[in-house]
């Protein structure tokens, strides 16, 4: 259709543009793991050096082990970490199997080392 300028008609000319590759379908990776926040209280954010740190794991069990590979010149850290108590999502872990606690996406791993008193 023409264009009209300033009462002039003016014939335009489109281009084709080049036609796009096709896309290749998406590559499935690896699962990336939640993320979320460990945080040490008491003797567990002296032995730590932080009183917290994130983690990228999808149960407890590989959470605490990435914490303990990362703190692996402090020997204090892996002693005090066997003696805590855990809560995830202000859930407390019990005596369940730290395999089998499911870690999500933006959580929270407090963890309590034992306190005197009551």
């Amino acid at each position: 259709m023409p264009e009209r300028t300033e009462g002039v008609a003016v014939a335009t000319t489109h281009t084709a543009r080049p036609a796009r590759p096709a896309r290749l379908p998406a590559q499935p990776g690896p699962p990336v793991p939640p993320a979320g926040t460990i945080r040490y209280w008491a003797a567990a954010k002296a032995a730590a050096g932080t009183p917290e740190e994130p983690y990228a794991a999808s149960t407890l069990a590989d959470a605490l082990a990435a914490a303990r590979g990362r703190h692996e010149g402090k020997p204090e850290f892996a002693r005090v970490l066997s003696r805590c108590s855990f809560l995830v999502d202000g859930d407390p872990v019990g005596t369940r199997d730290h395999s089998t606690v499911q870690l999500a996406e933006g959580g929270t791993v407090e963890v309590l080392p034992p306190f005197a008193g009551g």
